[in-house]
C-alpha cells in the first residue's frame, strides 16, 4: 500500500474515498482494506479504472463498498474541493479591473456549475441515475467554458506595473494556480462520473438478478484477453524479472519475450508494472503474498 501511495499521485485521494488513512506502514493492500472492511477487489478496480484507465470489471464487485466509495467522493466535493476553489477564484479575480463586469460573470458561471454538480450528487444519493445520465459532458463543459471565459476575457488592471514583483506575485500567480485547480477538478469530476457509468451501473444491473457479488461479463472483455503465454509472461514481470530472466524461465526467446510484453500493453493498455501488477491481482493470476 505504501509503495501504491508513494508513487501514484492520485492514490491518496481515492484511499481517502474509501475511508482508509495514511500510516500504513509495511502492510500489503489486502492487509489495509481487510483491516477497515473494504472489499479488495473492488479497491483495485477503482485504483486500476482512475489511474491506469483499465476498464474491465473483475470477478466480483462489492456494491456496498463502491457506493461508500461515491458517498465520500460526493462529501470531499461539496464539502471541500468546490468551496476551496470558490475562494481560491475570488482571490484570483479580486485584483482585476474594477471596472470589468467580466471577473462577477466567471464567479457566476462558477456558482452555475456548483449547483449542477449539487443537483447531480442529490439524484445519485437518491438512488436517481437515470435522471442525470447524458449530464456529464454539460457540466465538465461548465468547468471548460470557465477556463475559456478567464483565457479569452480576463481583463487587465490598467494600474498593474508588470516590473512589480509583488504585482507579480500577489495577482499573476493566484490566477496561474486557480486554472491549475479548474483543470484538476474538471479531470477528478470526468473521473468520478466515469466511475459511476463504467462501473457502478453496469454492477447495478447485474445486481437486479439477485446477486450481491456481480460475477463479470467475459464476452465485454473479451477483446483484452491474453493468452495462456502472456499470462505467464506477464505473471514474471509483475514478480520483477527482467526480460532475460523471463525468456530463462520459460525457455523462450529473450526477443520472444519482448514481443508478448508489446502484446500485453496493447491488449491491457497498461504501461507502468505498477498496473500490471494490480490487473494481474484483481485478475487472480498472482497471489497477494507471493508479491
Amino acid at each position: 500500500m505504501c509503495d501504491l501511495m508513494a508513487h501514484e499521485e492520485e492514490a491518496i485521494q481515492i484511499i481517502s474515498r474509501f475511508g482508509l488513512n495514511v500510516g500504513v506502514g509495511d502492510k500489503s493492500i489486502e492487509d489495509v482494506c481487510v483491516e477497515h472492511g473494504v472489499h479488495t477487489p473492488t479497491f483495485l478496480t477503482v485504483v486500476n479504472f482512475k489511474l491506469y484507465r483499465h476498464r474491465a470489471l473483475p470477478a466480483e464487485i462489492d456494491l456496498d463498498t463502491l457506493q461508500r466509495y461515491l458517498h465520500h467522493a460526493h462529501t470531499y466535493f461539496l464539502e471541500f474541493r468546490l468551496p476551496r476553489l470558490r475562494l481560491a477564484l475570488i482571490e484570483a479575480i479580486n485584483p482585476a479591473n474594477p471596472k470589468s463586469q467580466i471577473p462577477m460573470l466567471i464567479l457566476r458561471c462558477y456558482d452555475e456549475f456548483v449547483q449542477e454538480i449539487r443537483t447531480h450528487i442529490e439524484h445519485e444519493n437518491a438512488g436517481l441515475y437515470e435522471e442525470h445520465e447524458h449530464d456529464d459532458e454539460r457540466i465538465t463543459g461548465k468547468l471548460s467554458e470557465i477556463k475559456e471565459l478567464i483565457i479569452k476575457y480576463f481583463p487587465k488592471d490598467d494600474t498593474q506595473t508588470t516590473s512589480d514583483e509583488s504585482q507579480h506575485i500577489h495577482v499573476r500567480y493566484p490566477l496561474v494556480g486557480v486554472m491549475s485547480d479548474l483543470w484538476h477538478t474538471e479531470q477528478d469530476f470526468a473521473d468520478h462520473c466515469a466511475i459511476e457509468d463504467e462501473i457502478l451501473r453496469p454492477a447495478l444491473e447485474r445486481a437486479k438478478n439477485g446477486k450481491r457479488k456481480v460475477k463479470t461479463d467475459s464476452q465485454a472483455i473479451e477483446s483484452e484477453e491474453l493468452s495462456d503465454r502472456e499470462k505467464d509472461v506477464l505473471i514474471q514481470v509483475v514478480k520483477g524479472l527482467s526480460n532475460k530472466e523471463i525468456a530463462d524461465v520459460l525457455c523462450i526467446s529473450t526477443h520472444t519475450v519482448i514481443s508478448h510484453r508489446k502484446n500485453i500493453t496493447r491488449k491491457l493498455n497498461i504501461h507502468s508494472t505498477a498496473g500490471l501488477t494490480i490487473y494481474a491481482i484483481v485478475n487472480k493470476l498472482v497471489d497477494l503474498d507471493s508479491l
